[in-house]
């Protein structure tokens, strides 16, 4: 059973089964349970609310309806579980693709919506932290390359070897407390004053 308490959203235009989703949640501790019935200015009252986790029931889907919901799921950085009775050919490839943690197709029972709403929890804290490591990465590596020419920049303007200019970069940045990849994209802005100084400095 889910031990910690969320702040619920439920979207769900039926009330009678939107009633068995705040059971559910009521058995495994969840009392902040909000429930949205239109989806008319939904994105705005999902900010207001600001919850933890978003329930999307669908008792009969339409197509527009879910595509509408999908890109609800695309704006928020929340973890998504939706509940559907059917689902058309690419609906699936469509939720992955949304954010959706998880995409129920076979109905919705009171018993499961605790353990489903941990499982959309534990995959978008997952899928959270993928991305937060493939940014890191992707930032490691764009430092480097500023790293690299911020050297080239220095060694030549003050006739230094590598080594020396990334003790220069490496020093600056501990001073400073920035990153040595800010540190080099300062450099780099300031190329054209190291390379061409105002007349009478040198």
């Amino acid at each position: 059973m889910t031990q910690a308490r969320f702040n619920i959203v439920v979207i769900d235009q039926d009330p009678v089964r939107a009633a068995l989703i705040r059971e559910g949640l009521a058995d495994a501790g969840h009392t902040q349970v909000s429930v949205i019935g239109e989806v008319h200015g939904l994105a705005r009252r999902i900010e207001a609310l600001a919850p933890d986790i978003i329930i999307i029931d669908l008792a009969n889907p339409n197509r527009d309806l879910v595509e509408h919901l999908f890109q609800i799921s695309r704006m928020v950085d929340k973890p998504v579980a939706m509940f559907v009775d059917r689902s058309e050919g690419g609906m699936l490839e469509a939720a992955i693709e949304a954010g959706v943690s998880a995409y129920v197709v076979d109905g919705l029972r009171r018993e499961r919506v605790a353990g489903i709403l941990d499982m959309a929890m534990a995959r978008f804290k997952a899928y959270a932290d993928l991305r937060r490591q493939l940014k890191e990465t992707r930032d490691a590596l764009e430092d480097r390359k500023k790293i690299d020419r911020a050297k080239a920049i220095l060694m030549k303007s003050r006739g230094i070897d590598e080594d020396a200019a990334y003790r220069l970069i490496r020093s600056q940045a501990m001073r400073t407390g920035q990153r040595m990849g800010e540190i080099a994209r300062m450099l780099i802005m300031a190329e054209p004053i190291l390379r061409d100084p105002p007349e009478g400095e040198t």
